[in-house]
């Protein structure tokens, strides 16, 4: 599978953009763990334009994390330009365009799913930035706004034909938000389409090695992307890698491997982000990572209570304790 000039040969992973998620430590992570393609987390077009310092810090990026994308949002198209021109600058290895998000604040606005309803206006913003750039254009979107307007195979088509090189398809439509299963149904009709050449990724519900399989096997797709499935669990990119290379699971973390890993990930959260921001940054993995210990509730409560990384070494250290089997 390609995007431009970049292979990624067959069957590759993708670690999905996620706000408040894929931040530079986050995708450095899993990137060790074999993710394929990383991006960054949403970049609002208008902050990007405004110099907003949280914004520009979401497009520092590494030569350690190639390839990687930066993806944008807005509802404007010469916003849109100028953002994807001042992206460009920073030397991703591909620009994406988020027509997915479903968060009130964002799709209601019009920017992300939101332009699921204005379709003339979300082929018209893809066309100017594909003309407004050299580096690949890559667009993210749903299925389509509701149940009764599931567009995306001509959508797929229109965005095609303005120019974008690889598509990527989160199964469920903007008033699903995350409930419910994804529909690969819809999104093996658009991989399949004689009228698509372009790469076509799958995102949705890609949470365990044998789901992988699945989706690779019955849909034909590209690659496949995962979002809330790495949540705590950078090494998913991993386990499904070996599945797909041996037919073997491999064998769960053990407890003082799981420690130690997200113990590395707070401390260079921190680093990167300062104490407080890192922690509370962490959280998000914290509050899964460690899912399925028995009796676990009172030391998750304990951990994300804590306020300082000494009080979270205390509870990492009583975790290896307690459960060190």
């Amino acid at each position: 599978m390609k995007i431009g000039t970049i292979d990624f040969g067959k069957e590759p992973l993708f670690l999905a953009p996620m706000e408040d998620v894929t931040n530079k430590v986050f995708r450095q992570l899993c990137k060790s763990y074999g993710a394929d393609l990383v991006y960054t987390e949403f970049v609002s077009a208008d902050a990007l334009i405004r110099e907003i310092d949280k914004t520009i810090k979401k497009i520092d990026i590494g030569e350690d994390e190639r390839p990687i994308g930066i993806q944008l949002y807005g509802k404007d198209i010469d916003t849109m330009v100028e953002a994807a021109r001042i992206a460009e600058e920073v030397n991703p290895d591909l620009i994406d365009i988020n027509f997915g998000c479903p968060v009130k604040k964002i799709a209601t606005k019009g920017a992300g799913a939101g332009l699921l309803r204005d379709i003339p206006k979300m082929i018209a913003i893809t066309q100017a930035v594909v003309k407004a750039v050299n580096k690949p254009v890559t667009v993210k979107t749903r299925l389509g706004w509701d149940e009764s307007s599931k567009n995306i195979i001509e959508i797929a088509e229109r965005l095609q034909d303005v120019g974008i090189q690889a598509l990527t398809i989160h199964g469920r439509t903007r008033a699903q938000m995350y409930s419910g299963e994804a529909d690969w149904t819809l999104i093996g009709k658009v991989k399949n389409n004689p009228r698509i050449s372009i790469p076509i990724i799958g995102n949705g519900d890609v949470t365990d090695p044998l789901k992988a399989k699945y989706f690779f096997n019955n849909f034909g797709v590209d690659a496949l992307m995962i979002g809330r499935g790495a949540i705590g669990r950078p090494w998913i990119f991993r386990e499904i890698k070996h599945f797909l290379n041996t037919g073997e699971l491999l064998p769960d973390l053990s407890i003082p491997e799981h420690v130690e890993l997200i113990r590395d990930f707070v401390h260079k959260s921190i680093d990167w982000l300062g104490e407080r921001r890192g922690i509370l940054h962490s959280r998000r993995h914290l509050a899964i990572t460690f899912k399925g210990l028995d009796n676990f509730r009172p030391i998750k409560i304990k951990m994300l209570q804590a306020e300082n990384i000494q009080e979270l070494e205390a509870v990492f250290n009583e975790i290896k304790v307690r459960w060190n089997n």
